[in-house]
């Protein structure tokens, strides 16, 4: 099916209508728009998916919206970017994939800030650019930053990574400087800058806060580190586990009978490790970094109470990727590019050298240190998943997802099981706002967005749509397609077919192939007309 009468079929289903009618300029006819994105959060990081971690806040947003438990993304972090700033499959842009930079080929893309401003959005992003062009050249009208090109530090300047502000070099950090906190308090000041306007009062906003956390390197102040440190070193993996499914079922995210995959193998059992202090400190200063977004959350709910902006608020939350396996099983004295014979002294602006590698002589947290949190707690924050980031299992692409706008959404703790992909926030968000999605859009000739508007899932209070969704992914470690509930997953590139039902076994626990070859034929031929559609080299 060619796009053009795909895209026609969703208008006149009623699931994507762009450039429809809205009287106004104001909410809640266009809603202000809060969109914010977590890097490397497990599925089950959070506590109202089930995680020990705490976070009020989220929980809050979740407790006054609508939960989606069926969300997912690119596996990665430059495609999930580059989907949900276009509304295309990231390989339509220029990815394969595989790779964490921003869209290659511009002329085939055009972004929401964009079409948000021409509409008469005021727009900001604050956090993780990836883009050759600086984000108020795509449509921001504010920014703050790094242009992020490589390894990054939440304490200090690293040579490629730039600051910006706006489009000027920004270097004013103090002694007191976390890049999280950072992030959070230009949010705040962007959001307090236009709602407390008069321009405020009529021109709705659409801020777009993407957090580097909980991204290692693992980063945080003693003092945010401390209150976690006796929840992993009295408990560990085995028992956390555990307890987040337990806690996932009782609140209804997931089924009662579905199972769950053992740990990877050359995961010990906890009371066999022999490093608990270590490897309780790398969790704790991780939970550090996921408190920090919940903080950084807060403050902005409380932004929009304060200028009675919340009800007609649209605020989203999500993940960029699942958890990252990074980090080594056991103390190591290199990693993630560092060694004691290449300290790489010249990467931080102020020239500190970063101390390699990890163990119990050598615990993370602080500036001079760059590790990360392994692949046994990656397990637990994907908990019940099978496998992490770089995968295109559910443990590597599924996210959550919040969504709260009280005006709208209006059954509090809502739980919808709608099958959602990050191309689907684009014509959602143009949906809401009355913006027509134009073609062509300057001198580019942007590809009709593949997404469809998840309005109607808002407004039904979290009942699925009446559809089955055709969604397939390329990631960096393997591919998949899924159709309705039935998903087709290689182990490797280029290796045979696994076949998972995700309405029975959503943990990807037992291969079906061999049981339904036609099934395995037909979405293996579908996947390779994905392949041709969206130009995979």
């Amino acid at each position: 099916m060619t796009q053009p009468t795909r895209l026609s079929i969703l208008i006149s289903c009623g699931l994507f209508a762009m450039g429809s009618p809205m009287s106004g300029h104001g909410a809640p006819d266009r809603p202000h728009i809060v969109l914010i994105m977590a890097d490397d959060l497990g599925w089950s990081d959070i506590g109202c998916y089930g995680g020990e971690i705490p976070t009020p806040s989220l929980d809050q947003l979740a407790n006054e919206g609508l939960r989606f438990t069926q969300f997912y993304n690119n596996a990665v972090c430059g495609p999930t970017r580059a989907s949900l700033l276009t509304g295309l499959y990231c390989q339509q842009v220029g990815h394969s994939g595989a790779h964490w930079n921003q869209p290659k080929d511009f002329s085939k893309c055009v972004t929401i800030s964009e079409v948000l401003q021409r509409a008469g959005y005021h727009t900001a992003m604050v956090g993780k650019w990836q883009g050759r062009d600086l984000a108020v050249n795509r449509g921001f009208d504010h920014f703050f930053g790094p242009n992020c090109q490589g390894k990054i530090s939440y304490f200090d300047a690293v040579v490629d990574n730039d600051f910006f502000l706006d489009d000027q070099p920004w270097n004013d950090r103090g002694d007191d400087f976390y890049m999280t906190h950072a992030f959070s308090d230009f949010a705040v000041e962007f959001l307090d800058e236009h709602l407390g306007s008069e321009a405020g009062k009529d021109q709705p906003m659409f801020l777009y806060l993407a957090y580097v956390a909980p991204h290692w390197p693992l980063h945080a102040k003693p003092a945010e580190i401390a209150p976690h440190r006796e929840r992993y070193r009295s408990r560990g993996w085995n028992a956390w586990r555990d307890e987040r499914l337990e806690k996932q079922r009782s609140l209804g995210l997931i089924p009662a009978d579905w199972g769950m995959l053992p740990f990877p193998a050359g995961i010990k059992p906890w009371s066999d490790d022999p490093w608990h202090d270590w490897q309780a400190e790398r969790m704790a200063v991780y939970s550090a970094q996921v408190a920090a977004i919940d903080r950084g959350v807060g403050q902005v709910l409380e932004t929009l109470k304060l200028h009675d902006a919340e009800r007609d608020t649209l605020v989203i939350f999500l993940s960029d990727n699942g958890a990252a396996p990074d980090g080594g099983l056991v103390p190591h004295p290199s990693g993630l590019g560092f060694s004691p014979a290449d300290p790489k002294p010249n990467w931080r602006r102020d020239g500190v050298a970063i101390s390699p590698g990890s163990g119990p002589d050598h615990m993370p947290g602080s500036a001079n240190t760059f590790a990360a949190y392994g692949l046994a707690w990656a397990t637990v924050s994907n908990t019940p998943f099978r496998s992490t980031k770089l995968t295109a299992y559910e443990g590597g692409i599924r996210t959550p997802l919040i969504a709260r706008w009280p005006s709208v959404i209006t059954k509090q703790g809502a739980i919808t099981s709608q099958v959602g992909h990050v191309i689907d926030l684009m014509p959602t968000l143009l949906e809401l706002a009355g913006a027509d999605y134009p073609i062509p859009f300057d001198d580019r000739l942007p590809l009709p967005m593949e997404g469809v508007s998840l309005r109607p899932v808002f407004t039904s209070q979290g009942k699925p749509l009446p559809m089955e969704r055709t969604l397939a992914w390329s990631a960096p470690r393997n591919q998949a397609i899924r159709q309705g509930n039935w998903k087709l997953v290689n182990e490797k590139r280029g290796l045979p077919w696994q076949l998972f039902d995700l309405e029975a076994d959503g943990t990807e626990s037992t291969d079906l192939a061999s049981e339904h070859p036609e099934r395995v034929a037909t979405m293996a031929k579908a996947f390779a007309d994905w392949q041709k559609h969206v130009g995979e080299e």
